[in-house]
């Protein structure tokens, strides 16, 4: 057993496909996504604990929990995990580049990070699909929770990729763009803080409840992927990138009223007048991070445009999942 680790686990960004990566979609029709994770990062520190306190377990998170049964935890995730895989007297913290429920698969990134942790803190060291499966595991049966299951398979693989779900299971196809490409694209992609974040639970069953209903345009965006991914692997202009971001924004809005808002749609509409080829509302939908394709002429206008929200410059990552620092036990 470990004495003290650090987990890290990047974000992720969903281009096209996201709707389709639901059970109740896939498992009939099959599913595609393109995706990458970006280099901003989720950490989960697992230390032992030692026996001079009052209590046998610390988590920290927005809020500090004393425990000494996982019973006693307020966070779902957490206590559905120790009780999962029988660890005792730790101690946990959590920590993030970017916020929560904000569209960048967090609760995922923690998932697959807790998961990657409490293994290795066990003396064990499982595999990224193992670590993928387990954290839908966990997040959708222990813990109840609406969701799709493309964020647990990207921010564990990590990289840009295309992901296929089918009812025999998942496959993970890196994306084979070119360094040339790959840097122009992310020069290209500007994200945005919204100020606003999302219960994706809420917004994910109002959306899975609707899928009988939205079967035309789930198929639509399923062949955007298609289509995306002729444009990353070939000679196309990249613009045409920005263009499928914003057919699959416009199918997305109607999947569920819950998506989309007022404010986001003002936000759009002003990136588009500035210059932007398209975008789109990440995750679920509610509010977090908005994404857009903007050549580099129109940079400066976009930005300028939208001066009232946060900004943030990002670069993909290929890593997934990594135990960032592993200490020993002294008395091993």
């Amino acid at each position: 057993m470990k004495n003290m680790l650090i987990s890290r686990t990047p974000f992720r960004i969903s281009f096209l496909g996201g709707g389709t990566d639901y059970k109740s979609y896939f498992s009939k029709y099959g599913g595609s996504v393109i995706s990458t994770t970006i280099d901003k990062y989720s950490y989960i520190t697992l230390k032992h604990l030692p026996a001079f306190f009052s209590y046998k377990n610390q988590l920290v998170y927005s809020k500090i929990e004393l425990f000494d049964s996982p019973e006693e935890l307020e966070h779902p995730a957490v206590r559905e995990a120790l009780k999962w895989m029988s660890v005792d007297n730790v101690y946990i913290s959590y920590h993030a580049d970017l916020p929560a429920r904000a569209g960048l698969g967090a609760s995922s990134s923690f998932s697959v990070g807790l998961l990657n942790a409490l293994h290795n803190f066990k003396g064990e060291s499982p595999g990224k699909m193992e670590l993928a499966l387990e954290a839908i595991h966990l997040e959708q049966e222990l813990c109840k929770e609406m969701g799709g299951m493309q964020d647990q398979l990207a921010v564990a693989f990590g990289g840009f990729n295309r992901i296929n779900f089918s009812a025999s299971g998942y496959e993970i196809i890196p994306i084979d763009i070119t360094v040339v490409r790959n840097e122009e694209l992310q020069n290209n992609l500007m994200l945005f803080f919204t100020g606003t974040t999302h219960l994706s639970t809420e917004i994910a069953e109002d959306q899975q409840k609707n899928i009988p209903d939205r079967l035309e345009q789930l198929h639509a965006m399923k062949a955007l992927v298609d289509e995306g991914e002729k444009v990353l692997t070939g000679s196309e202009p990249l613009y045409r990138f920005g263009e499928l971001l914003h057919e699959s924004w416009m199918f997305k809005r109607t999947l569920s009223k819950k998506i989309s808002t007022s404010l986001v749609e003002n936000i759009y509409d002003r990136a588009l007048e500035a210059g932007a080829v398209g975008g789109k509302l990440l995750g679920a939908g509610g509010g977090g991070f908005m994404l857009f394709y903007v050549e580099k002429e129109n940079r400066k206008q976009v930005k300028q445009a939208l001066s009232d929200l946060l900004y943030v410059p990002f670069k993909f990552e290929t890593e997934g999942t990594k135990m960032f620092y592993v200490e020993e036990s002294s008395d091993e």
